[in-house]
């Protein structure tokens, strides 16, 4: 049997967008009514991040209007737990390596439309900032603090 612990990490991007009153988006996700996140995906083949993190927002949320103020300057890795290796992304991978991207919205809200052709949150909402790390799940927490890190003084 494979050791799932020698999986390689998929490639990802995440979306960091805040609003006018500098509010982050984030979405509960359907599978787990417990956590909330913003949004990110995986990176298609022949893919860059940028196109990448454009179309996972769109997919997720509906949101086209957007600038984008800057990328991470590194990429970030979690590890799934244990409990969900070898369930997710069809077993293909132990985590995710990401690179961040942080939006302003520019549109209104009810350019945000949740109820896509494969929905991933059921409700959505504008947080503080520092309200991310106690939302997300647990095993992404240490990833939000970093994010929140490197884009706090660019918002």
């Amino acid at each position: 049997m494979k050791n799932l612990n020698d999986l390689p990490y998929r490639n990802g991007v995440g979306i960091m967008i805040f609003n006018d009153q500098k509010k982050i988006f984030v979405g509960k996700r359907i599978d787990n009514q417990e956590a909330w996140q913003m949004p990110q995906g995986g990176v298609d083949r022949n893919e860059d991040f940028e196109t990448a993190a454009k179309r996972e927002l769109f997919e997720e949320t509906g949101i086209q209007s957007i600038r984008i103020v800057q990328s991470s300057n590194q990429e970030f890795i979690y590890d799934l737990p244990n409990h969900l290796l070898g369930k997710i992304w069809k077993g293909k991978y132990k985590g995710q390596k990401q690179k961040w991207f942080l939006m302003k919205f520019l549109g209104p809200d009810s350019e945000i439309n949740i109820n896509q052709k494969h929905p991933e949150f059921n409700e959505w909402k504008w947080v503080d900032l520092d309200e991310l790390p106690r939302l997300i799940v647990p095993f992404k927490k240490k990833l939000y603090e970093s994010i929140i890190k490197e884009f706090r003084t660019s918002i």
